[in-house]
């Protein structure tokens, strides 16, 4: 990989995984063992989901993570090459390439073990070397899946408009996280958000989540809600979004479809609720395959509509 860093729309500081997937007829329960089956190593890591996803929406996307000298890393970055994601600030170190072992039930539910790997030195130290990168973009979207200090400093450096999805939810500099324009959770990940701020959580109501995200500071909030669609949230009030009902046969990677396709469509133009109406469709789709970022459409591919 070369050490040129050209500037890109959208720049991804965030996770590459390869992804170990098993399939279960349900999930088991603590201390059981079920048999499954699949076991395939494919794409995938939370900062490289939302790049592939905004990529294949047509968005010029750019990554800053790290992979290791192993084999996972191959099938981890496949689908960034293919989709064209600028790979120019990936490294190569001795860290293993991160690792996440996903089990799907029947039902398309996942639970997700992630072993972070070369994504551990996604540190300050190595986000300012790629200073250039981040300082060009005209977007900025980063996730939990790398060191807090790196986080800090990518929104430090950032000139454009800075999107967080703060999953997994990882104690952050208060002042960077306060940057994200918008924030983007789903219900649960709002919570500890709002623990994390020291903000009251009024209910479990999602309005409520989104206006409270609001009190605390952000200037705009995107809450996602898995089947029930999404809410969007600024100074002029709180919009839910609809999404399209689809079968569901994996819901791996589904909110990552979201935020990819919101920040591709925020940098073509769209506001706040068009870009996340858009977005709910692009992960409605995903679901209806298996996998992450195999999942994900092209601009080719018919998007479910609403009724």
């Amino acid at each position: 990989m070369t050490t040129e860093h050209p500037t890109a729309d959208i720049v991804v500081v965030g996770s590459i995984n390869a992804d170990l997937t098993v399939t279960v007829a349900r999930h088991p329960a603590p201390g059981e063992t079920l048999l499954g089956g699949g076991g395939g190593i494919t794409a995938g890591g939370k900062g490289a989901n939302q790049a592939v996803a905004a990529a294949l929406q047509g968005a010029s996307v750019a990554m800053v993570a790290a992979v290791g000298k192993d084999p996972y890393a191959e099938p981890a970055t496949e689908h960034l090459r293919s989709s064209g994601v600028n790979m120019s600030s990936v490294a190569e170190v001795d860290e293993t390439t991160g690792l996440a072992v996903i089990t799907v039930s029947e039902d398309g539910e996942n639970n997700i073990v992630v072993v972070p790997g070369a994504n551990a030195t996604v540190d300050a130290a190595y986000v300012e070397s790629r200073a250039d990168v981040i300082a060009g973009a005209g977007l900025v979207l980063l996730q939990g899946e790398i060191p807090a200090d790196g986080f800090a400093a990518a929104v430090r450096l950032a000139t454009g408009r800075v999107v967080v999805n703060l999953a997994p939810v990882i104690e952050v500099d208060r002042a960077s996280l306060l940057k994200a324009d918008p924030i983007m959770a789903n219900e649960h990940e709002a919570g500890l958000i709002l623990e994390q701020l020291g903000a009251g959580i009024p209910s479990e109501e999602p309005t409520d989540l989104a206006q409270a995200l609001l009190d605390a500071g952000f200037p705009s909030v995107v809450l996602t809600l898995g089947g029930a669609g999404a809410l969007v949230a600024d100074a002029s009030g709180v919009t839910p979004i609809a999404t399209p009902s689809v079968s569901s046969v994996d819901s791996t990677g589904a909110g990552d479809a979201f935020a990819g396709a919101f920040v591709a469509r925020l940098v073509a133009g769209d506001d706040l609720v068009p870009a996340a109406e858009f977005a709910a469709r692009v992960g409605a789709f995903s679901v209806t395959g298996h996998g992450a970022q195999a999942s994900y459409p092209g601009p080719d591919d018919a998007l479910p509509a609403c009724e």
